[in-house]
């Protein structure tokens, strides 16, 4: 085997054809079985590991390689982190054409156990019983494989697992489509029914910020690593000597009230009036009172922005699929003296910062955070200068 492949396949080559075998380590003598041929390579199942790796362990959870919500639980952390390392390398060099420094990726606090928030399926009812409850088989689009116990998620999740499953199975006249049950642990307390909805409202901290929010919507999933990954954002969002902050995609205020003490102002944007809602109330649970939240689209927010471009900082996280040419031609309109690009999909990120090197910026840092162990998910912390004219 010889280079380990985003999906967590590695990719071996005969005769310069190549094969993807998934759950296969660099390095590894191994028993496979071709598939499915495409056009520029063959597709495989591993049979047996011959020969394994040093870095090869036995995953921690038994469904791993049927499950397809964990792709590296047969890798050594350690070399989880560098090969998430090396993807945002390989990933800057194969589509941006450059060999920019690298900082090794911050590990996550806890490896196991971290996931805040999980969302377990199933399908409609067949003859008046529930099947499997659990995730996507992995390589499937609608099979799933049930989930009784998931290792990256809290022990506040895994405790309960037991009691929903049976409740859900007990209250099979309730669903008539497929579903998805929404589990999540909180500093609060949240008990939600498909008919009663006790609380709506979850809550969590990041460092000294406490943050309440709907517990459907979107907040990042791993709270140990919270605060190392905002205080990074906050420095870095802070590191040229800018006085405003403008939090773009800002949610209900993660960055935006976690950078406020380091700005004279802030202003946070979201295209969501109830999450920009949310915003303004962490502000006020919180006292901070340099925050200001519009509800407004990423793409025409700047037309309201009073700050000077030269001493305003900018912070985006946008969806995976990045930001679209609208939102970055306002953007290089406005000139902000730094950017910092936090992202969940450094591919879409890479693409973007095509458009920010030919607006006259340049690359200052670049920072993978782990917070998916286990999985071939990364965030990466992407920081951005705008060139001064000379």
């Amino acid at each position: 085997m010889m280079n380990l492949h985003q999906s967590a396949e590695d990719k071996t080559k005969n005769d310069g054809w190549v094969v993807f075998v998934p759950h296969t380590l660099p390095g590894e003598k191994v028993l496979a079985r071709i598939f499915r041929n495409d056009k520029s390579h063959s597709q495989a199942d591993l049979i047996k590991v011959i020969e394994p790796s040093p870095d090869r362990l036995d995953p921690a959870c038994e469904l791993f390689g049927k499950c397809g919500g964990c792709q590296y639980q047969h890798l050594s952390y350690e070399k989880q982190l560098a090969w998430k390392t090396r993807q945002v390398e390989e990933l800057l060099q194969h589509m941006v054409g450059i060999q920019a420094s690298v900082s090794s990726a911050i590990p996550s606090p806890k490896q196991w156990g971290y996931r805040s928030k999980i969302t377990p399926h199933f399908k409609r009812p067949r003859d008046g019983k529930i099947g499997d409850i659990g995730f996507l088989l992995a390589g499937q689009r609608s099979h799933l494989v049930d989930v009784v116990k998931c290792p990256i998620a809290m022990d506040e999740i895994n405790e309960m697992m037991p009691r929903i499953r049976e409740e859900t199975r007990a209250n099979t006249k309730a669903y008539k489509k497929d579903a998805t049950l929404l589990l999540r642990a909180t500093q609060g307390r949240v008990e939600t029914n498909h008919r009663t909805p006790i609380s709506e409202t979850v809550s969590t901290d990041a460092g000294d910020i406490t943050f309440h929010f709907l517990a459907g919507d979107f907040f990042q999933n791993n709270p140990f690593i919270l605060p190392a990954f905002t205080g990074y954002v906050a420095d870095q969002a802070s590191a040229g000597g800018a006085k405003y902050l403008v939090d773009a995609y800002c949610g209900s205020g993660l960055f935006s009230l976690c950078l406020a003490h380091k700005f004279k102002k802030v202003a946070g944007v979201e295209v969501s009036e109830t999450a920009a809602d949310w915003a303004r109330r962490n502000a006020e649970l919180n006292k901070i009172s340099n925050a200001t939240f519009l509800a407004s689209s990423a793409e025409a927010i700047f037309a309201d922005i009073a700050f000077s471009a030269d001493e305003t900082a900018v912070v985006i996280d946008p969806p995976r699929k990045g930001c679209n040419e609208e939102f970055l031609n306002q953007l290089f309109t406005f000139g902000p003296s730094r950017v910092v690009y936090v992202s969940c999909n450094p591919a879409t990120q890479m693409r973007d910062l095509q458009a920010f090197l030919t607006a006259g910026y340049k690359i200052s840092a670049v920072q993978p955070f782990d917070l998916f162990p286990q999985t071939r998910h990364l965030e990466c912390v992407m920081v951005l200068q705008k060139i001064k004219p000379s």
